[in-house]
């Protein structure tokens, strides 16, 4: 169906207080926000993790298990009695032996060990503008587990998120790090192409109300501004009481420069295919905005914050 003409159900007391759900990351970025209001609406959750041992920020309100694709039996058990699978597994980039081939593989046997558990649906997080035909893995990636979905015989709602902000994100908690520590900006290409930033507890939302649809569905998740990325740039600026100096440079300029100062903080800034993807104008929705939250009015509320602390996917996901 078409994303622009979805619109999110009205809410039903599908998730009754005391049901049971899994949580992919319940402890990560989107997955924590999600995770806490499923528990304020009484909901059980389980957390499918790869590392068990961190635990998540709700204590024993949270139990974890782990998401090893090399143990599917494990992985069906600990899915026994969850009546919604809420996905977020992805791969960013490519980095100890883990890649968007790895990752397709690996959510189609969850979506098999989900359909032998007895889940009744699956909440999926994908991305706007995936395609199969993309020349870029990721968006490639996230169009064909789309199609493993789909083709699983669960019932399912796909959710296409544009790019998240909310604290801790990392394109949002970066750029402004950028801004408030060099007076120039570096933009690839002419910096018109859009970005359409959701918040992610506008996304949690939606994500707990795509739980309790009867249809099957695919839905873009974006907020209500959009901005060309210098404008987006000039905005953080503005909240922390700065006008950057905008250049453009060609994208593999800006590649290795952005390399540099990754290497700096043992992370990784912005990927190749990130470049690419952002010039391609594929962080903007197609559709109606389904999020609230102004990003300017975000960027204000937290202007004392903004840009004092660099958010480290690295030390997130693979340390």
């Amino acid at each position: 169906m078409s994303t622009a003409a979805f619109r999110l159900p009205v809410r039903r007391r599908v998730l009754a207080p005391g049901a049971r759900v899994a949580v992919t990351g319940a402890g990560g970025y989107s997955g924590r926000v999600l995770t806490r209001a499923l528990l304020e609406s009484g909901v059980r959750v389980t957390n499918l993790t790869g590392h068990p041992e961190r635990g998540t920020p709700f204590g024993e309100r949270v139990q974890s298990a782990r998401l090893d694709f090399a143990r599917p039996l494990e992985l069906e058990e600990s899915l026994q009695g969850c009546d919604v699978l809420f996905n977020t597994y992805w791969v960013r980039f490519a980095l100890a032996g883990k890649d968007h081939d790895v990752a397709v593989r690996n959510s189609a046997t969850l979506f098999e060990v989900a359909r032998r558990a007895g889940v009744r649906r699956i909440v999926h997080t994908s991305v706007a503008n995936p395609s199969e035909d993309s020349s870029l893995t990721y968006y490639r990636g996230k169009a064909r587990v789309e199609r493993a979905l789909r083709e699983s015989g669960l019932a399912y709602a796909i959710l296409r998120p544009t790019v998240f902000f909310g604290e801790g994100d990392v394109l949002m908690t970066n750029l402004a790090w950028c801004a408030r520590h060099s007076p120039v900006s570096l933009v690839p290409g002419d910096g018109r192409y859009r970005v359409q930033p959701v918040h992610v507890a506008d996304f949690a939302t939606a994500m707990a109300r795509a739980a309790e649809a009867e249809e099957n569905f695919v839905a873009d998740a974006a907020g209500p501004e959009v901005y060309t990325f210098d404008e987006l740039v000039l905005r953080v600026g503005r909240a922390m009481g700065k006008r950057p100096r905008i250049v453009h440079a060609p994208a593999g300029i800006v590649r290795a420069a952005t390399a540099v100062l990754g290497a700096l903080h043992g992370d990784v800034l912005l990927t190749r295919a990130e470049i690419d993807a952002l010039e391609d104008d594929l962080l903007a929705s197609r559709g109606a905005p389904t999020g609230s939250t102004s990003l300017g009015a975000w960027f204000d509320e937290n202007s004392a914050n903004l840009g004092r602390s660099w958010a480290n996917e690295i030390g997130l996901h693979y340390r």
